[in-house]
């Protein structure tokens, strides 16, 4: 006789998701109506249509050549971080104990840059680097390496790119120890009898097992990374000149510095779409061809 699913747990949830649903739609509905209006202040608002969004499209005007410029920056970081973090998190998760008291100490460790707050990591990043009175700074001139990343652009590429692995790799490892913890030691048993190296066994067994767990820590970082503000903000302000200026820090500039609401609210819906479509493409590309799990369609 076939069981019949009991839906009804999901009626204690529905209060928190409506109320997180209204709290995300007014923003939402507000920037979409600054993004069709334009305005000359004292809170006369003058219809404008799709204006503001080939403006921002245009390369050829300013507010698209920003556009694309940052754009291409932050796509840049986020390939650079993710071709970093992920494969390191891997390493990492696989180096740490799976059985005994190191366990929860390794856990809390990596769990501690985690815990720290956006504003406070890049303020650590931008004392540890200087080269006057930071460590790393320091350290890095005595090696007869001209750094600061205050007037060097790879310089300050190099700094927020190892702070944003310093910040995030925890969180990779974490997931993907989750997935190891997952395989049944069966698994591990079998390979050992049929004589499989290290790399067979993880090829064959930690990898596959992985995959779910992987899929969610490259969306997560490719959009924590995609949508970086505050750390490179604090460390370099988004200089030297624009080089470190992603779409965030500029969307920022053009609705609190110039006042331009309008455009501002075209590119951040602009900006919501490419991170929405580029994680449905990771989706996609990273679920095909899986075959589905026992119990489902």
């Amino acid at each position: 006789m076939q069981k019949i699913a009991d839906n009804r747990a999901w009626y204690l949830v529905l209060p928190v998701v409506l109320l997180v649903a209204f709290n995300a739609l007014i923003p939402l509905m507000t920037v979409v109506n600054y993004s069709v209006q334009d305005t000359f202040g004292n809170n006369q608002f003058f219809w404008n249509g799709i204006g503001w969004f080939q403006e921002v499209l245009d390369p050829s005007s300013s507010v698209g050549q920003r556009f694309y410029d940052a754009l291409g920056r932050n796509l840049l970081f986020s390939a650079i971080v993710l071709a970093i973090e992920v494969p390191l998190g891997i390493a990492v998760a696989l180096s740490m104990p799976k059985a005994g008291r190191g366990v929860a100490w390794t856990l809390v460790l990596m769990a501690l840059p985690l815990l720290i707050p956006w504003n406070v990591v890049g303020t650590i990043w931008q004392v540890f680097a200087r080269g006057d009175i930071g460590l790393l700074g320091y350290a890095v001139n005595r090696l007869g390496i001209d750094y600061n990343y205050a007037n060097g652009i790879l310089a300050a590429w190099v700094t927020i790119i190892v702070m944003d692995v310093w910040h995030w790799t925890s969180l990779v490892a974490l997931l993907c120890y989750a997935g190891l913890k997952s395989i049944p030691d069966a698994y591990y048993q079998a390979a050992k009898i049929d004589g499989a190296s290290r790399w067979a066994v993880f090829r064959t067994i930690e990898l596959p097992k992985m995959n779910r767990v992987l899929l969610i820590a490259v969306l997560l970082r490719f959009m924590d990374s995609f949508m970086i503000y505050t750390e490179p903000f604090v460390v370099t302000g988004g200089g030297p000149g624009n080089t470190t200026t992603f779409l965030s820090i500029d969307l920022v500039k053009i609705a609190l510095g110039q006042f331009d609401l309008g455009k501002a609210a075209a590119l951040s819906i602009i900006y919501n779409v490419i991170v929405l479509t580029v994680c449905w493409v990771f989706y996609t590309v990273m679920t095909q061809g899986e075959a589905p799990r026992e119990g489902e369609p």
